[in-house]
């Protein structure tokens, strides 16, 4: 399975700059291992405000038991706390694509479906058709790299995805063009580069 976590790290006020890198250090030397045992897929630093410290992580495991010892091998758990979202296929998953360009930046979105009570069962049918059709051309065009269904809430079905563009505005573009738009409400997140993201190009 694979699992979106987003880590939090407090330092203890007082803890020598010194150690605070020596930790650092040994993180990012648990997260090439990770990277290399095939339970760290990517790192992304989300927008922060001033002195805040978080990541998100994708790993895979093979239940929330073995997330959770990944998790707390890593150095940085003796000052972090996790928070874990399960994620689960998606039947318009595009197959992976190349690797980020310099020129793209990525993106994750949380869409929200709520098909209303009028809609009979052939429009919701077509219509699921037609966004299948869509994201598999965004796929194709670079732009869409990955969809997750995320756990449903009451009425509704809820998806994660990962999307590369140039701007948040292009992003929008996208988006607005997918058929659902209609039933669908999206949150965005911008991703920036992280130091030890395993899809990170060598320098």
């Amino acid at each position: 399975m694979e699992y979106l976590v987003t880590m939090t790290t407090q330092v203890p006020q007082g803890t020598a700059a010194e150690m605070v890198q020596k930790i650092r250090s040994r993180e990012a030397a648990r997260a090439r291992e990770l990277a290399a045992e095939g339970h760290l897929l990517r790192l992304w630093r989300p927008p922060l405000q001033p002195g805040e410290w978080r990541s998100l992580g994708l790993f895979a495991a093979a239940d929330e038991v073995e997330l959770e010892k990944v998790l707390a091998s890593m150095p940085l758990r003796v000052w972090r706390s996790d928070a874990v979202v399960a994620l689960s296929a998606h039947p318009n998953d595009p197959p992976k694509s190349a690797a980020v360009t310099v020129h793209e930046r990525e993106f994750l979105t949380t869409f929200e479906v709520r098909f209303p009570e009028t809609a009979g069962e052939q429009a919701v049918a077509d219509l699921k058709a037609r966004e299948a059709d869509r994201t598999r051309e965004l796929a194709e065009q670079g732009h869409l790299v990955r969809l997750w269904m995320l756990p449903p809430t009451p009425g509704s079905w809820r998806a994660l995805g990962l999307w590369r563009a140039a701007h948040g505005e292009e992003l929008q573009s996208m988006l607005k063009s997918l058929p659902m738009d209609k039933w669908m409400t999206t949150e965005s997140t911008p991703l920036a580069e992280h130091p030890s993201d395993p899809a990170r190009p060598e320098k």
